[in-house]
Parts: structure tokens; C-alpha cells; sequence
């Protein structure tokens, strides 16, 4: 199929990039800048400039195409740039949804990310749900959408990656390392060649249409062992831990962490402490999928980073 994919440049959009002409698809990319700016280089894909977040942008882009792969999402605001969940998630997602069923696409398989519920506590995820009511009520002969724990996996140049910027902010440069109240908090990591082959499988997979997955790795691991299992995939002994009292973490989160001194914003703090796991049953079960744990082998890509 001609697969239109948002989100091409990023850490995820090169890992399905690659799947897709793995898997004999021809990708068309949707993006802001050039083709320069995609991980992946192959006379077999398509470029188109386009913004998800100015509708205009996107006429003409989605013609021809027979389904949709769409995964913009930020992390992070920048209202002084225009950069808002609200503008991104909400949105970029209507757009998205909009132009493909104007251009008669009848496919359309969803990044969302685990946690994401209309009472959600930050506004990541209040929007992230919204974005999801968005592709469920417009209509597609066939969708789905997934919802990513923490993903993990060797990361291209210039691309963030939750245990590569744990290693570097945190776990590399304390000697002792500071940990929101008792760390007990659970992680259920995901290898992103995972994810990426559950994306490619669901254009396809009668199984997954009209399914909401939670995609997320077979094991749940405590916030303390997922620092200690960073540690060892980059080769280095874990490191002592000092417990930050929640009130005291919580009020240098909301203080600092705000105007960006410290490397962790108000929702990521809230999503961290608030733990990141799920059922990830039906994930493999409706998928042909290889679970790649969370262990150091599968983490020694951090020895270069």
C-alpha cells in the first residue's frame, strides 16, 4: 500500500519507516522541512511538505494514498512558539483525520500513549484522549490505535530516546543518584522495533481494527531497576540512590522544572510518579511480535551514546 506516515523525522516515524519498505510498502512522508531531514534515505520512498498543524499545508499530500500511519506528538509546550498539546495532539490530529477522509483514505492506524483518559492529570494526556475520540468517530473502514509505554531502543543522531536522556542527564553525570520518593513507582519499557512491527501489522490485521492496544514490554519493573538496568547496558556498576521526599520533589519539579532547569517538566514528573504499565496481553497476542525485554544486553547500545 502508499502509506501516508506523519511523524517520519522522528524517533519512532524512522524505526516504521524502515518497516515499511522492509515490508514492501511505499511510504509517502509527510514534512515540515526536506527530506534531509528523514534518518532513512531510499529511492522507494515519497516526500511531501506539510504541517499537521496548518491544514492548508496538507492539500494534495494524502491523494493516491491507501491508509495513514499518524504519530506527531510532543513532550513537551512552547506556547511562544506556537507549540501546544492542544495545537498538536487536538488539533494536528483533526487535520490529519480531516484530509484523509477528504482524500477517500479508508485506513488510518494511531499513535496515542499509555495513561491517555479524559480525567488524565496533565494535559498530555487529556489531549492525547481527545485525539483518540477524534480517529474513532470519523468514520474509517479500518483503524486502530496504539498506546506506547516507554519506549526504548538505539536512537538515530538527533533523535531523544527515554534511556539514552536517562543515562545522560541523570545516571552519568550524579555520583549519587536523586529518586522521587520511594522509586517504587512501575515501568513497563517497550523496544521500539516492537512497536514498529505492530504498527506495519495493523493496516493489514483484520484482528486490529477497532482496537485501542496498549503497547508495552512483558515486564514491569520498579523506576529504581529500570535506573540500575541503564546503568548496566552502558557498562558502568549502578550507582546509590538518595530518596527526595514527594513534597520537596514535587515543589523543585514545579519551581525549576518549569522554566527549564532541571531536566524534567511538570507532566513528565506527574506521568513518572503516576507509574507506566498496562495490560499488554492482546498487544501480542492479535500481533506476530518479538518481545525484546528491558535488560542490559538489550540496552548496550548506551555504551555509545
Amino acid at each position: 500500500m502508499r502509506v501516508l506516515l506523519t511523524g517520519a523525522t522522528g524517533y519512532v516515524g524512522s524505526y516504521i519507516l524502515r518497516a515499511l519498505l522492509r515490508t514492501d510498502h511505499t511510504p509517502r512522508c509527510l514534512v515540515r522541512g526536506s527530506a534531509a531531514d528523514l534518518a532513512v534515505q531510499d529511492e522507494a520512498l515519497e516526500v511531501v511538505p506539510g504541517d499537521v498543524a496548518d491544514p492548508a499545508s496538507l492539500n494534495g499530500a494524502f491523494a493516491g494514498c491507501d491508509a495513514v500511519i499518524h504519530l506527531v506528538g510532543i513532550l513537551e509546550e512552547r506556547p511562544s512558539h506556537g507549540v501546544t498539546f492542544e495545537r498538536i495532539h487536538v488539533d494536528g490530529t483533526r487535520h490529519v483525520v480531516s484530509a484523509a477522509r477528504e482524500a477517500g483514505v479508508d485506513r488510518l492506524v494511531h499513535m496515542s500513549a499509555n495513561g491517555a483518559r479524559p480525567e488524565g492529570g496533565t494535559a498530555y494526556q487529556r489531549t492525547k484522549w481527545r485525539a483518540e475520540q477524534l480517529v474513532t468517530d470519523a468514520g474509517f473502514d479500518h483503524w486502530t490505535i496504539l498506546r506506547p509505554s516507554l519506549l526504548f531502543g538505539r536512537p538515530d543522531p538527533g533523535r531523544p530516546e527515554f534511556a539514552s536522556q536517562v543515562l545522560r542527564d541523570l545516571v552519568r553525570p550524579f555520583p549519587i543518584l536523586p529518586v522521587f520518593g520511594d522509586g517504587t513507582y512501575q515501568m513497563q519499557p517497550v523496544h521500539v522495533t516492537t512497536v514498529a512491527d505492530a504498527f506495519v501489522q495493523a493496516l493489514t490485521a483484520d484482528a486490529a481494527h477497532g482496537r485501542t492496544y496498549v503497547a508495552a514490554g512483558p515486564d514491569r519493573l520498579p523506576y529504581v531497576e529500570v535506573l540500575d538496568r541503564i546503568a548496566r547496558g552502558a557498562g558502568l556498576s549502578p550507582k546509590p540512590k538518595v530518596h527526595v521526599p514527594m513534597p520537596l520533589a514535587r515543589l523543585g519539579v514545579y519551581t525549576a522544572g518549569r522554566v527549564g532547569l532541571l531536566p524534567i517538566s511538570p507532566a513528565q514528573f506527574e506521568m513518572l510518579i503516576e507509574g507506566n504499565t498496562g495490560d499488554e496481553g492482546p498487544f501480542f497476542a492479535d500481533f506476530d511480535l518479538s518481545p525484546r525485554p528491558f535488560t542490559a544486553e538489550n540496552l548496550a547500545y548506551l555504551r555509545s551514546q
